[in-house]
């Protein structure tokens, strides 16, 4: 099979999904928006449920990637290199939240149909958060990584102002590091 045409199909099941909400859209619109037969996209996918899943583990992915690239980034400092690995995950969301008036409901969606992909992603990016850590919060970089990820996913609670949550999680990021900073700081 090609994954070409698997590429086009999920490019069109977001555009279909950002566009109409999961509830609305169809096979039909997704194979129309792919330039497809309905059955020639039944060929890859088996329903609009599975197209969505296979889109959830390719954003999940590709955020990922981001992540770890930010993390091993060489020219810059552990600041940077935390914010820039938590800002892949926050950017997914505004992304979604940009693109689509659905965002709520893709979200909502998206615990029911992808929840084990969610949690899964949620693990391996707390991971690359620790790792990040490593040297600089030792035997804490594992809890310090679990309250950054948390932090990242509260300031996705309220997206009325994109900014706003951008701005918060530098300041969150400084201030944590500037704790690890200090030899007294409490464990």
């Amino acid at each position: 099979m090609s994954n070409d045409r698997l590429e086009a199909i999920l490019a069109a099941a977001y555009e279909c999904f950002t566009r109409h909400g999961v509830r609305r859209t169809t096979m039909d619109d997704i194979a129309a928006t792919a330039g497809m037969s309905r059955p020639a996209v039944y060929q890859y996918v088996r329903n609009k449920d599975d197209a969505y899943r296979r889109l959830a583990e390719r954003l999940f992915a590709d955020s990922l990637a981001q992540a770890r690239r930010a993390a091993t980034a060489p020219d810059a400092d552990l600041r940077q290199r935390l914010h820039d690995v938590l800002a892949a995950k926050l950017e997914l969301t505004l992304r979604l939240h940009r693109e689509s008036r659905h965002a709520a409901e893709l979200l909502d969606t998206s615990t029911r149909l992808t929840g084990d992909l969610a949690e899964a992603y949620t693990r391996e990016l707390t991971d690359v958060v620790a790792g990040a850590l490593a040297d600089a919060a030792g035997p804490r970089a594992r809890p310090v990584a679990d309250v950054l990820v948390a932090l990242t996913r509260g300031l996705e609670a309220d997206l009325t102002d994109p900014d706003l949550p951008r701005r918060r999680l530098r300041e969150g990021v400084a201030l944590l590091v500037a704790g690890l900073a200090h030899p007294g700081a409490p464990a």
